[in-house]
């Protein structure tokens, strides 16, 4: 009769703690230098052990302390893909409110002219909240409108130029019929992507002299 040798128990190796990643404290920088903008801070990183959203390093977000003077020259600075996560994103409610009062037009009006209802403009407003979709777009399309209207006045040689207030000029400018759109004012334009690269290019033809 065959007699099995005495299977010993191996020992179990102990588990060793799985390494937990380090917590990062990232202090970020929220202002970008000599702008209006705000640096957003890197996905993932916890600030103060509060979690930000996922958004890309440098994203742009309107800053009402810097105004939108300071709004105006990041967005005429920005890099492509910038704009294009601002464009996804959409902008502060209170930005729009800064237009108008920059423009010196009635908040009310430029609602209108961005396509975005008067309730959801002054709810969107009061609390800072997102304006994205074909409204957010159209707001930063009156910002590059601004942009180009601030560069024509850099540009300029004239004395008049000096101290000239570009913003409230657009605001007026925007509700004059033009002949370039065949009798149409550019503020009907405004409220598709299509409307405003029209326009932006009516209001650079100024800047080089090629219409008036």
């Amino acid at each position: 009769m065959l007699i099995e040798p005495k299977k010993t128990a191996r020992k179990a190796k102990p588990r060793t703690p799985a390494a937990k990643a380090p917590l990062v404290e990232h202090k970020a920088e929220h202002k970008m230098k000599n702008s209006g903008a705000k640096m957003v801070p890197i996905a993932g990183v916890r600030i103060k052990n509060t979690t930000v959203r996922r958004r890309e390093k440098g994203a742009i977000a309107y800053d009402p302390k810097t105004g939108v003077p300071a709004f105006v020259a990041t967005i005429r600075g920005a890099l492509p893909m910038q704009l294009v996560e601002v464009e996804r994103r959409g902008v502060g409610g209170r930005l729009l409110k800064d237009i108008a009062l920059n423009m010196a037009i009635p908040a009310s009006r430029l609602f209108d002219i961005i396509g975005v209802p008067k309730a959801t403009a002054e709810k969107k407003a009061s609390n800072n909240g997102v304006i994205a979709g074909a409204g957010g777009q159209a707001a930063l399309g009156m910002v590059r409108l601004l942009g180009i209207a601030q560069s024509i006045v850099e540009n300029s040689t004239a004395d008049e130029a000096r101290g000239f207030d570009a913003a409230k000029w657009l605001g007026q400018w925007i509700d004059r019929p033009q002949p370039a759109l065949g009798g149409k004012k550019p503020a009907e334009l405004l409220d598709t992507p299509t409307g405003i690269e029209v326009v932006s290019r009516i209001l650079g033809a100024i800047e080089s002299g090629a219409y008036l």
